[in-house]
């Protein structure tokens, strides 16, 4: 690990095909809701051939444009430990237009996530949108290294969520970080413990469940954050597939507990690690735990890492 290294514009390959596990971790900085998606059917019309024929979907997250949008990341660049103004927009492939009319989604129209390619450091953020349709944030990331860029969103009129990737870049001292062992439990700030039960299975929807402790005792109170009790999100390591978790239940529904569980259903399009952040609200304070799970060939069960500061 070579420490001394600096990094100017540091960008890693990434293979296409997943293959082998990547450098895992978590940091969190501010958090949100479960991100439900939907994912595309296969209209073949019912013939058996057409379906074998087709070309399976892409991982979420992978391309800068997809779907008639692109996504124009206007400050590629950022320090690290410095405040950094992130600037982006979301443009129309057809005009090269700005999009400016969006479907909120839990509370927001859209959301950002920041990962380091090694997954040791993650931030959800909630943007602004000025008239124009630029979207900014400010945000801190704490060492230097290759990012990922997610912009999470649904354009007004329409019913699928697009998910769009760049490459963000953040100079600095660089050590990569070392992907946490698979273990049941993650620590959060303030004395909070996750436990993990259920997994990811390669190809089929699975069901996930997080049971939030603290100081040993269930947490039966969760608030509600961008209208639900949890929010995962989960990646592929070596490529940072982002993948489409769904909730199971939401706050108000009559049938939806304010913890100690908070449960999710997620597909994994592959065999390999990922990596799991639960951002859940408690005494108004959103904290984060992250898990490292194998999907296929390997234990369902997750991995904790590195403890998160305080989000909002």
């Amino acid at each position: 690990m070579n420490t001394g290294l600096r990094i100017t514009a540091y960008a890693t390959a990434v293979a296409a095909a997943f293959g082998a596990a990547y450098a895992v971790g978590t940091n969190v900085d501010t958090v949100s809701k479960p991100v439900a998606h939907s994912e595309k059917k296969d209209h073949g019309g019912g013939h058996a051939e057409q379906g074998a024929a087709k070309k399976a979907a892409a991982p979420a997250g992978l391309q800068v444009s997809a779907q008639g949008y692109a996504l124009d990341l206007r400050t590629p660049r950022a320090q690290a430990g410095e405040r950094t103004e992130l600037r982006f927009t979301v443009l129309k492939e057809s005009s090269g237009a700005p999009l400016k009319t969006y479907k909120k989604d839990h509370g927001k129209e859209l959301h950002l996530i920041l990962v380091s390619r090694d997954l040791t450091t993650y931030r959800h953020l909630h943007p602004a949108r000025a008239a124009d349709g630029t979207w900014s944030v400010p945000a801190t990331l704490p060492k230097a290294g290759d990012y990922r860029v997610f912009a999470d969103f649904t354009p007004r009129g329409a019913d699928a969520k697009v998910t769009l990737g760049t490459d963000l870049a953040v100079t600095g001292p660089y050590a990569p970080g070392k992907l946490p062992p698979v273990t049941a439990t993650a620590k959060a700030p303030d004395g909070y413990e996750v436990r993990l039960t259920g997994g990811l299975t390669p190809g089929k929807p699975r069901e996930v469940n997080l049971r939030v402790t603290r100081d040993g005792r269930p947490v039966t109170d969760l608030q509600p954050y961008l209208g639900a009790y949890g929010h995962l999100v989960a990646l592929r390591a070596g490529d940072l597939a982002y993948l489409h978790v769904h909730p199971n239940g939401e706050p108000g529904d009559g049938a939806t507990k304010p913890g100690p569980e908070v449960s999710f259903t997620a597909t994994a399009p592959s065999a390999g690690s990922y990596r799991l952040f639960l951002d859940f609200r408690h005494e108004g304070v959103v904290r984060t735990a992250a898990f490292t799970v194998r999907a296929g060939g390997g234990p369902h069960e997750t991995g904790g890492g590195t403890e998160a500061p305080h989000g909002h």
